[in-house]
């Protein structure tokens, strides 16, 4: 049977379609914008380029269009642990998450993607899967080159020696061009990480933002609404779902516990994209016959649908705020209680 179309639902595909022009708007307005006036907006844009006076040592951050710190893609807030942990953390999420999505596709067969569940279920094991290439790349780079603060630290050892074995008019000679070498150096040296992790760093947070907003929403409607009133085959509460809706958000969360990724709250855009994409695709799948809804508040011959997509639509804004507050405690919390092992972000 074909998508029938009533009143109710032009007002669901005008929610949907008005969530989707402003999250893409916003994106459009506000990705490769970046204000980073010293240093205030460092992480507001995702794109990563290279501006002709930045990037030096002991200068400004770099400034322009896009600019992302890529080091901190692969990086942890914490000084003990080395990129190599945070490599072995991602790796191992996504390895445990693949073999519950595995487990789920051979329980419930191929049709289980119908599930908003298993599209975010998925989208998290994707940002583990780039995740894990961007922190291999950056061990890499780490055993190869040397880091910013490497350079400035070594800088610092040859201008020492200059001043004690030439003198003073050579001193500023010699102390003027050794800065030049190194600062051109550092400057190559950081230019090449990020032109590196530029596409894939982009990727990354994007998907980041996504999962995480997702995840929040996923598990709040599966506890809160379909455990304890919706009866369904798939849905019921079992071990496996269970694992699946308490390991998506633990991964997630304990990779934002350790990692250096910047949160924006205007990238909810992403979360709201990814929500729309999904609710276009269940409307695509009924308008060529598939006749189940996956969730009984989606269908669209219900009456009060357009309240239920209202609502739906709303929610998005306090999931991701939950997020963002996590996010924005752990900046605040843990430099107060761990003043010595965490690196306070900018």
């Amino acid at each position: 049977m074909g998508l029938v179309v009533l009143w109710y639902d032009l007002v669901c595909f005008g929610i949907v379609g008005v969530a989707f022009v402003g999250a893409a708007y916003v994106i459009w307005r506000r990705e490769g914008i970046c204000e980073c006036e010293e240093q205030k907006s460092l992480y507001e844009s995702l794109v990563v380029t290279s501006g002709e006076d930045g990037g030096g040592i002991g200068g400004a951050a770099p400034s322009g269009r896009g600019y992302v710190n890529s080091i901190d893609l692969w990086t942890s807030c914490w000084r003990g642990l080395h990129p190599l942990g945070l490599l072995v953390l991602r790796f191992a999420s996504f390895l445990i998450l693949s073999v519950f999505l595995i487990w789920d596709i051979l329980d419930y067969g191929p049709s289980i993607f119908i599930y908003y569940t298993e599209w975010t279920f998925s989208l998290v094991i994707v940002y583990f899967g780039i995740a894990t290439m961007v922190s291999a790349n950056g061990c890499v780079v780490y055993y190869s080159k040397k880091l910013p603060s490497d350079n400035g630290k070594r800088e610092e050892l040859l201008i020492t020696d200059v001043e004690q074995n030439v003198s003073t008019d050579a001193l500023a000679f010699g102390t003027n061009q050794i800065r030049g070498t190194i600062k051109l150096q550092s400057h190559c040296d950081q230019e090449a990480v990020q032109q590196k992790a530029g596409f894939w760093g982009y990727l990354m947070l994007a998907t980041y933002q996504a999962c995480a907003g997702a995840v929040i929403l996923t598990d709040l409607v599966f506890w809160c609404i379909i455990v304890p009133f919706l009866n369904n085959v798939h849905l019921k509460l079992n071990m496996l779902m269970g694992c699946m809706h308490i390991l998506n958000a633990a991964f997630l969360l304990l990779d934002t516990a350790v990692s250096n990724l910047p949160f924006p709250w205007f990238r909810l855009a992403y979360f709201v994209l990814w929500s729309c994409c999904y609710v276009i695709f269940l409307w695509i799948i009924h308008s060529c016959g598939y006749s189940m809804w996956p969730y009984p508040f989606l269908d669209l011959s219900s009456q009060w649908v357009a309240l239920w997509y209202f609502l739906l639509a709303v929610v998005h804004i306090p999931c991701y705020g939950l997020y963002f507050l996590l996010v924005r405690a752990k900046k605040t919390f843990f430099p107060r209680w761990f003043p010595e092992a965490f690196v306070k972000l900018c």
